[in-house]
């Protein structure tokens, strides 16, 4: 394995605008559009909408230990940072780091995928006879416009982030706007008899509702990952991540009421019985206005969806760049573009892996990413804060966690009750997923001698280094 690489210097030019944007291009992207169905199903009927509400409260709290991570460590890779120095940069944070990427190498290809997946369903609405290999020739071709619209500065891609974003309020704001213009409370709020009966199932059915709307969700982190491309990281990070969480929130709520309180949720539950349930806002704006003006306004779900993939190809990319060149990963992926000054290596991996991801099922696609996301990347954040906060107190915190520990708390509670709901196949699925890890991460270790078959570590690497436990 390579040693540590030193990389040309990533040029600063995201400020608030383009990182609040980046965030909420990612979180609301085709996510709300190709799930409610999926939503409502969980629990069959409205009340899933509880289901929105714990995944808020989820992703308030982890917004939190986001903050303070990116604000004291801003640089590029995020989480790969984050748990390597809370857990110790030469022994156990290695370990920890190390299975961040094993992780990272199928869940964020899969995430990407998961929009090509949702731009393809939509496009059946204006294309009714695209075939299945017709499909994943619709992924491949985004696929590679979006790797191929992201090969370029840094600066331009701040101008086309802001523009994609744009885009993106548009559509939800038609959305919302003819929600409330044709809003009947009686459908909105239809519930089945017993439908908040709280049992062993409501509890199942919770979680899954939860995971549902933590995928949407996903990315109010985003521009943590490009943290060398910020203006003033701590204080820009966590704004970006708080203000992209609390107007999604809003957004979604908006739009899961309107869609309800015009199309019946019996006409799309459960999704595998109804067709248009792959583009129920198609459905919903048709019943409105028409099949003319619901085609033009899937061309806007299909903007929307591009600016999804394109925000977390963009992130994505700067993780294996950000190990590379720590020295824990290929060499490769640490060589920046030399006129562009870009990770142009990184990029193209991820981009086709995640062209490649696309052949596989909506619903595979979100419980594999999920959770293998929550063991080492959430829940060790978690931890890795609160190491951080016990053994290196005197860390430059720019931006400090509210009511500490209380939102500390409240994401780990979050993130063992998601895992524990996701039933049998999904819980082996994650649990293998690490045990293979751990396996792989034992076996290099023991190749190139390193902790704990040899040396404790190696020099180099990272200005925010912090002492951590065993050093």
């Amino acid at each position: 394995m390579p040693e540590p690489t030193t990389a040309p210097t990533l040029e600063r030019r995201f400020g608030l605008l383009q990182a609040t944007a980046l965030n909420m291009s990612n979180m609301i992207g085709i996510g709300p559009f190709i799930t409610i169905p999926l939503l409502m199903s969980a629990m069959g009927g409205p009340q899933a909408l509880l289901g929105w509400l714990v995944a808020l409260v989820i992703v308030m709290a982890d917004g939190l230990v986001w903050s303070e991570l990116s604000a004291a460590m801003p640089g590029s890779g995020g989480s790969y940072r984050y748990l390597r120095e809370g857990f110790g940069r030469q022994r156990w944070g290695r370990m920890v780091a190390f299975l961040f990427i094993w992780q990272f190498i199928l869940s964020g290809p899969l995430e990407i995928a998961s929009g090509y997946i949702g731009f393809a369903r939509y496009l059946r609405y204006v294309w009714p006879g695209l075939t299945q290999s017709g499909t994943v020739a619709v992924a491949v071709i985004v696929g590679t416009v979006n790797i191929a619209l992201l090969y370029r500065r840094i600066g331009s891609i701040g101008k086309l982030t802001v523009s994609l974003w744009i885009g993106t309020l548009l559509t939800t704001a038609a959305v919302i706007v003819t929600g409330a213009m044709h809003f009947d409370p009686a459908l909105a709020f239809d519930a089945p008899p017993g439908g908040f009966s709280f049992s062993v199932g409501f509890l199942f059915g919770l979680g899954a509702a939860s995971r549902v709307g933590i995928y949407d969700y996903l990315g109010y982190y985003s521009v943590a990952y490009i943290g060398d491309e910020v203006t003033e990281p701590g204080r820009v990070i966590p704004r970006s991540i708080l203000m992209s969480v609390v107007v999604v929130a809003l957004i979604y709520i908006g739009i899961n009421l309107s869609i309800l309180g015009v199309v019946p949720w019996r006409e799309f539950v459960p999704a595998e019985r109804f067709p248009q349930s792959d583009f129920i806002v198609s459905t919903f704006m048709e019943r409105v206005y028409g099949a003319r003006i619901a085609t033009l306004f899937t061309a806007l779900v299909l903007w929307t969806a591009f600016g999804s993939v394109f925000a977390l190809l963009l992130g994505y990319s700067r993780i294996p760049y950000a190990a590379a060149v720590d020295g824990t990963f290929f060499k490769s992926f640490a060589r920046v573009h030399p006129t562009k000054h870009f990770p142009h290596v990184s990029l193209v991996v991820i981009g086709l892996v995640a062209i490649a991801a696309s052949t596989l099922s909506l619903g595979m696609v979100i419980d594999a990413l999920i959770t293998t996301r929550i063991l080492v990347q959430f829940i060790g954040q978690v931890v890795a804060l609160t190491l951080l906060r016990r053994h290196s107190p005197d860390m430059p915190r720019p931006f400090r966690m509210w009511l500490y520990p209380l939102p500390n708390l409240v994401a780990l509670f979050g993130w063992v009750f998601l895992f524990a709901t996701s039933g049998a196949e999904v819980m082996a699925f994650g649990l293998g997923t690490l045990a293979l890890g751990i396996g792989a991460f034992f076996a290099w270790s023991r190749w190139t001698r390193r902790w704990p078959f040899g040396a404790a570590g190696f020099a180099g690497g990272d200005a925010h280094s912090a002492p951590a436990p065993g050093r």
